[in-house]
């Protein structure tokens, strides 16, 4: 882990940076494509330097496949857990499509009220959390080095 400190400013700056980028499946490049785990590695990349591991190959479907919190173990590792209720800007949403599913689609928030995300079919964009994403909220993260 770094002990750089980066600003919740800097972190939405990058994160918007990446608007417009493609889905794609595994991706990570800013402008060209990336998926949501993509997104976050990007912008960790580009406000704190080296990713902290590699995520290995997943399918699409890895989450029901495995049926494991993956993603949420992933972030306990290098991320700070905080309160779902008590997020603010450039912290990491952690999201479950159902209640009886795992974790797996990540955002950054922009706001106590709205995030950036990649989603399938679309490109990374800013979005307000509306009631059908907080009722789908799982864990929430601050990078390391916020301030």
């Amino acid at each position: 882990m770094t002990s750089a400190s980066i600003s919740r400013d800097a972190l939405v700056a990058e994160a918007r940076s990446w608007i417009g980028t493609r889905y794609r499946h595994q991706a990570s490049c800013k402008g060209v494509g990336c998926d949501c785990l993509g997104l976050v590695r990007g912008v960790w990349r580009g406000c704190l330097g080296d990713e902290p591991e590699q995520p290995p190959a997943y399918a699409p479907d890895w989450a029901e496949a495995g049926g494991e919190d993956t993603l949420a173990a992933a972030a306990l590792r290098h991320l700070t857990p905080i309160a779902r209720e008590t997020f603010a800007a450039g912290d990491v949403l952690l999201f479950r499509w159902r209640d009886d599913c795992v974790a797996k689609h990540l955002a950054i928030a922009s706001s106590p009220h709205s995030m950036i995300h990649a989603h399938d079919g679309s490109a990374v964009c800013e979005v307000a959390i509306a009631p059908w994403w907080r009722r789908r909220l799982a864990f929430a993260f601050s990078f390391p080095g916020v301030t």
